[in-house]
């Protein structure tokens, strides 16, 4: 790893890989994904891509090899206790071709929170570590998540994911941070699409978004200007706040 570097002329992506039977069964609500995104997204990092698969050793290294190549993060959740079933860690060693052993690094980690005659057959699994991977600390429950090659292995529970993301966050390259603005407006989204959509064509080099909700009045649409170039949001979102100005709908 790496400390951290501003990466200011070029786009530093991510993938998150959610790993877990109960996300998919609905059993589990993923409480992870937006903040993650919100996370990535302040310090520089475009979460681009998220999947989520079932504790499925194939399934998991497919995912993975393919996201890994593609981004120049990729973070996962879950599958990293001491259950028959959690298997991230397995799957990784084999996604990498490396071998994974009771790393002595993370049996010191679980030993700063438990008895050496607590630590049972169990609960060592979550010291096994694919070989060549660093340590993720984990502050909450000790056992840790890893880092290997461009993957950070973090846990599912949603407090204990959140302190790993802080103890990596340092150590991340970034580039510029997407800079947003939201502009309200008092009408319905099919009323703004086509004004909408001849703003986004002036402005190829702004994203431009809209999103419809509904209160007490009736239905409005939130219109988003997103940039990594201040000067170049601020142009757009004046685009828009005029377009909204001068249009002609019917109001409730």
């Amino acid at each position: 790893m790496s400390e951290a570097t501003a990466v200011e002329t070029s786009v530093v992506t991510a993938a998150l890989l959610v790993i877990g039977d109960e996300i998919l069964s609905g059993r589990t609500k993923d409480k992870n994904i937006g903040y993650i995104a919100e996370y990535l997204t302040a310090i520089g990092i475009d979460l681009t891509e998220v999947r989520v698969v079932a504790d499925n050793e194939a399934s998991i290294i497919e995912a993975l090899n393919a996201l890994r190549g593609r981004y120049t993060y990729v973070f996962t959740t879950g599958g990293i206790g001491p259950t028959h079933d959690d298997i991230t860690a397995d799957s990784v060693a084999k996604a990498f071709g490396v071998a994974i052993h009771e790393d002595p690094r993370a049996i010191a980690c679980l030993l700063e929170r438990m008895k050496p005659e607590d630590l049972n057959e169990a609960r060592r699994r979550m010291a096994r570590i694919p070989d060549g991977a660093e340590l993720v600390a984990n502050p909450v429950s000790k056992a840790p998540g890893f880092w290997i090659g461009n993957v950070i292995v973090m846990a599912g529970v949603p407090a204990i994911m959140q302190a790993m993301l802080d103890e990596v966050a340092p150590k991340l390259a970034t580039g510029r941070v997407m800079l947003s603005e939201t502009i309200r407006a008092e009408c319905k989204e099919g009323d703004v699409a086509g004004p909408l959509r001849a703003i986004a064509e002036r402005y190829p080099d702004v994203i431009i978004g809209s999103y419809p909700f509904n209160d007490e009045t009736g239905f409005k649409t939130n219109l988003v200007v997103r940039s990594r170039d201040a000067a170049r949001l601020a142009v757009a979102a004046e685009a828009v706040r005029d377009m909204l100005a001068t249009l002609d709908v019917a109001r409730p």
